[in-house]
């Protein structure tokens, strides 16, 4: 659990991080340098969990010695997929991040939204709709395992 209060804002009560995979953790299909260790810390303090239509087919083999659950959903109405599968979880405990279109639901949704913009870009709908934008996925991780950054971001 990761429990953070941001003044102004919300306090925060976190059980789950639920990532995009490509675009957001991995590029092409391959996890990014410096992903697997922040992923292993935060599992010490959230569940994690990976959605994606695994483009590539290579998604379970990169993911395999992580503490993660995936979940590969089908091409279509992905965004409705990811949406629902974070409303099992329970919104109100869930962070979200992710860069894609099909991402912009469940980012919106989550109680804690996190686009990132990195080499595949990020869809305008899913960083309009985040609570916060990070210029890549070690930043946007580095938020949850450094709070203070967060709070210094949304405090009003």
């Amino acid at each position: 659990m990761l429990e953070i209060n941001i003044p102004g804002y919300k306090a925060l009560l976190l059980h789950h991080l639920v990532m995009d995979y490509n675009g957001t953790l991995a590029q092409d299909g391959v996890l990014l340098d410096g992903v697997r260790s922040r992923l292993i810390s935060l599992s010490e303090r959230l569940r994690l969990h990976v959605v994606t239509a695994d483009t590539f087919g290579i998604a379970r083999g990169q993911l395999a010695d992580l503490p993660c659950e995936l979940v590969i959903l089908p091409g279509e109405e992905q965004a409705h997929a990811k949406l629902a599968y974070i409303r099992r979880l329970g919104e109100d405990q869930v962070v979200a991040i992710g860069n894609g279109r099909n991402d912009h639901l469940m980012v919106q949704a989550a109680a804690l939204g996190i686009a990132v913009a990195q080499g595949e870009g990020a869809a305008i709908e899913t960083c309009l709709t985040a609570d916060v934008l990070a210029p890549n996925i070690l930043a946007a991780l580095d938020l949850l395992l450094y709070p203070k950054r967060l709070i210094a971001t949304l405090r009003s």
